[in-house]
């Protein structure tokens, strides 16, 4: 089987514009992003709608390919990549561009959901640390996941699932086993055209979250665990704590 990683990088951001090519000690964040994919996949591109951004690929020698101002979000992004680089993969691994800290094993975790022939798009998911407490829980900017015993995604929700009846709520991290969500998806490309032409369902807009709107129309979700944790950046001051971060540890970023 075939893998092809695709970063998507859009310049314009309402929290921080430029995002993409924010230094981090010495380099961008794409190229960091870019440098942590490539440890894992021979093939990875950078999907932008941006010429800064694409100059700065090619500037560090990687791959760039553009696509529209208009997607809604980077799995369309990534299907116009995919047509556009005319690659014959038979997977898109979708990479978060704005984590520059990713692990190669996260994505050796999603190559592998795709060892069941069945698997038609994957996720990755992280287990809970308790010791976090209740707040961390219940951030709605931490989407939550119930899966099945098959490990296929049940349910994405940015309020906290399972519901622990008969426990005070400041007692459920030790009372359940909580997963949160890595937004790292994988998709056949039959799989990917597919979603692609779906329109937005109730779900997704009251949630906020794609992914339901690929639940709702029946596809399954493959989840691959992975207790790496992860940084993502969305404010300069998101930033600067990935600054601190890289100045603290040696991990040939």
């Amino acid at each position: 089987m075939k893998f092809i990683g695709i970063i998507p990088a859009r310049y314009a951001s309402s929290r921080f514009p430029g995002k993409p090519l924010a230094d981090i000690c010495g380099k961008t964040m794409i190229e960091r992003v870019y440098i942590q994919a490539s440890k894992e996949l021979d093939k990875v591109y950078v999907a932008t709608d941006d010429s800064r951004i694409a100059d700065a690929v090619a500037a560090f020698g990687g791959k760039a390919v553009m696509t529209s101002t208009e997607h809604r979000s980077g799995t369309d992004r990534c299907y116009e990549a995919y047509r556009n680089i005319g690659t014959d993969a038979d997977v898109v691994i979708n990479i978060q561009g704005d984590e520059p800290f990713i692990d190669p094993s996260q994505i050796a975790a999603l190559k592998r959901c795709f060892v069941d022939e069945s698997t038609e798009l994957a996720t990755l998911v992280r287990r809970f640390d308790p010791s976090r407490g209740f707040d961390a829980l219940f951030d709605p900017n931490t989407p939550k996941v119930v899966i099945d015993d098959n490990m296929h995604a049940l349910y994405f929700s940015r309020s906290i699932i399972p519901y622990v009846r008969n426990h005070e709520w400041k007692e459920w991290p030790d009372k359940a086993t909580f997963y949160t969500h890595v937004g790292m998806y994988a998709y056949r490309i039959e799989t990917l055209s597919k979603i692609t032409s779906l329109p937005q369902s109730s779900l997704e807009l009251a949630e906020s979250l794609e992914q339901l709107r690929w639940l709702q129309n029946g596809l399954k979700i493959k989840v691959g665990i992975t207790d790496c944790p992860t940084i993502g950046i969305d404010t300069p001051a998101d930033l600067e704590e990935a600054i601190k971060l890289c100045r603290t540890i040696n991990n040939g970023l």
